[in-house]
């Protein structure tokens, strides 16, 4: 089997160059037979794929450690929904996936979209097949799975780590939401390379953008939840390197989403939006440079390997190609439409872009200074939490102002009058919910209360804008409120999509906030019997004890739990000792409290010999909001994304023209 999956690697590798190569020549000379040729090459490549990942997935279903990747990462023990995730957990696995990830996107981005990739759009395929080449040539020449040995007794099994239900799904949809960034811009490159700089490639490519998108926002909270349950360090964020290399793609693709509105209702920002889509795509590749290289230490990262240098010398040809086509294309990228006035929705979409990629570049460096010290200097350094906590607050606070500015001001140009008018119920909103904290006693974090209020006037903001237009419906003929609603939204659902995902983002930033700067930390050695008494809770060491697990000997402390004399129940934290891996790794225990809208949360650090253990316990307020905003963001993007018949049609009308016919073009 493993003969036929290195089969199917070469034949994929050889299929996705001849796509490229055959499928430049074809878009540059304009023969069509050609491009069509490359296209079918581009299917084939995926069915060969599909293929070599089949033969990897049975081998690990059947723990064939005569597999080298199945010996190094399963272990007889190890159950079975995880021996199926180890297909993602390490590196050659990942770049697999990677592969048949782009290669099943790229080709129904191309399906979807015959006339344009075949008419207007040619080097569409030709730039998919590029990126697949490069990861073709890695699982070929540089690190395959299908390297065969001898079969040993037993695998090394899988990270402790991974070995988590949110790890089943955290590193597909992080991969689906790196790769889909691979769609725009694909679409894009193509579009400069055929002289097509209109907004028909974004329109395209919008859905493709958001469900990216979307992916790497949903990918980062389950990342994050993973982290809060699994590491045993209290908290949902750390800012650690890896975490940071998908939350900068993510930031800079939410920038373009907001933009390309811009460029489609005024015809402004087109040299702007090419370069988001090109450095939301690098930097989709630099996270994956960062999680495989093995060039940083971070929890995230599993892998020490020698690909680093064949990344880095890949991103360095994205980024230099993108410049110098967004460079050549310049003419045909400036826009006669300008600016008319710093007041207006689209100075809002502006400065909310320079503030979303400033955050993403702060970011960037936080990541790449300890890299660029060791290597030049000599000298690892730490960028810690305070650099980014400062930044956070720096360019946080005025995008969540934005977001609740933004669709209270006019198009073109707004007159302060009419924007005092439009703000004012939600800035009442704001500083009456200020002045409740600050009698409450939130006055400890003066950016904690800042963050509230402002969470407040977006929320506020939002309600007005549902409301009003609810209204507008109902007076157009709407025979009941929830018609109108539903009419509203129907019309517009990009638009309130996209609010419902901004009161995701307050969600998340109020449950950030209270985890922040209100949660209560209390340490303490106890023997049985003794009470620890933290945040209104009362915790009592009962013991501990031990028993086997499927493939771990499980270590836990039973802690009694009461508030205010009430017994609340038992929580169990622990250890557990893996086997095959030989490793430890911490179990902790949760309660959650949705009606006081707090955690309990409890870790064993240590065990002693006396039979005492050492207890570290927080209360974590408002973290369930952080959870919550997960489902309302999924909610939102779904409404953006649901496809709109009336919308479909004007395109099709709006563009007919230009598919009709491209000059140069021959069926050679």
């Amino acid at each position: 089997m493993a003969l036929l999956g290195r089969a199917a690697l070469f034949l994929a590798f050889g299929l996705v160059v001849y796509a490229a190569l055959v499928g430049g020549y074809a878009a540059w000379r304009g023969r069509r037979r050609l491009l069509e040729s490359a296209r079918n090459a581009l299917v084939a490549a995926l069915v060969a794929t599909v293929v070599a990942s089949a033969v990897l997935l049975g081998a690990l279903a059947a723990k064939d450690f005569t597999f080298a990747y199945v010996a190094d990462h399963v272990s007889r023990e190890l159950p079975t929904g995880y021996t199926l995730a180890a297909f993602w957990s390490g590196q050659e696995g990942s770049l697999l996936l990677w592969l048949l990830v782009l290669l099943a996107m790229g080709v129904a981005a191309v399906a979807f979209n015959p006339r344009l990739t075949r008419q207007v759009l040619p080097w569409t395929v030709p730039v998919l097949a590029a990126v697949a080449s490069f990861f073709a040539l890695l699982l070929v020449f540089v690190a395959s799975p299908f390297v065969t040995q001898a079969a040993p007794a037993d695998g090394l099994g899988l990270n402790p780590s991974l070995q988590n239900p949110y790890m089943l799904v955290h590193p597909p949809l992080l991969y689906l939401g790196y790769v889909g960034l691979t769609v725009p811009f694909a679409f894009a490159m193509a579009a400069l390379a055929s002289r097509r700089t209109d907004e028909r490639w974004i329109v395209v490519t919008r859905r493709w953008t958001l469900a990216a998108w979307t992916f790497l926002g949903i990918s980062i909270l389950l990342g994050a939840k993973w982290a809060y349950e699994e590491v045993g360090w209290g908290g949902w964020y750390a800012w650690d390197p890896v975490e940071n290399a998908a939350l900068m793609p993510w930031l800079v693709a939410t920038a373009y989403l907001h933009s390309v509105m811009v460029q489609e209702k005024k015809d402004m920002l087109r040299v702007w939006n090419v370069i988001l889509v090109a450095l939301a795509f690098a930097l989709s590749l630099f996270g994956t440079f960062l999680t495989r290289s093995g060039i940083l230490n971070s929890i995230h990262s599993f892998t020490q390997s020698s690909i680093g240098p064949w990344f880095l010398g890949f991103i360095t040809v994205v980024v230099t190609a993108s410049i110098v086509l967004i460079l050549v294309r310049l003419p045909l990228l400036r826009s006669r439409t300008r600016l008319e006035s710093l007041v207006s929705r689209e100075a809002a979409f502006l400065y909310n872009n320079l503030f979303l990629v400033a955050f993403a570049l702060t970011v960037l460096w936080g990541v790449l200074y300890p890299i660029l010290s060791e290597a030049v200097r000599g000298v690892a350094v730490t960028v810690g939490a305070p650099y980014y906590d400062f930044f956070a607050t720096v360019f946080g606070l005025p995008i969540v102002l934005l977001m609740g500015l933004g669709p209270l001001v006019a198009w073109r140009r707004a007159s302060l009058r009419a924007l005092g008018t439009s703000v004012l119920w939600p800035a009442g909103v704001a500083l009456c919910v200020g002045v409740i904290l600050l009698a409450l006693g939130a006055g400890s974090s003066p950016a904690g209360l800042v963050g509230y209020s402002f969470a407040a006037f977006v929320l506020a903001a939002i309600a007005l804008e549902f409301t009003r237009g609810t209204r507008a419906r109902k007076a157009l003929g709407s025979e009941s409120w929830m018609g109108a609603f539903s009419s509203l939204v129907g019309r517009n659902r990009r638009r309130y999509g996209g609010y419902v995902v901004h009161a995701a983002i307050v969600l998340l930033l109020v449950g950030a906030v209270g985890i922040g700067a209100y949660g209560t930390t209390r340490e303490a050695k106890l023997a049985p019997g003794d009470s620890l008494a933290v945040g209104g809770y009362s915790l009592t060491y009962a013991g501990s004890g031990q028993r086997r697990g499927p493939n771990a000997q499980e270590l836990r402390a039973r802690v009694l739990v009461s508030r205010d004399g009430e017994a609340l129940g038992m929580l169990r934290p622990g250890k557990n000792r893996y086997f095959a891996e030989d490793q430890v790794s911490n179990e902790v225990a949760i309660r959650s409290d949705l009606l006081r809208g707090e955690d309990l949360f409890v870790i064993a650090d240590q065990f002693n010999g006396d039979g005492s253990v050492f207890l570290k316990v927080f209360v974590n307020p408002l973290v369930n909001l952080i959870w919550l905003a997960g489902f309302v963001f999924l909610v939102g993007a779904a409404v953006a994304m649901w496809p709109d018949a009336r919308e479909q049609r004007r395109l099709a009308r709006r563009f007919a023209e230009g598919h009709a016919y491209v000059p140069g073009y021959t069926r050679a």
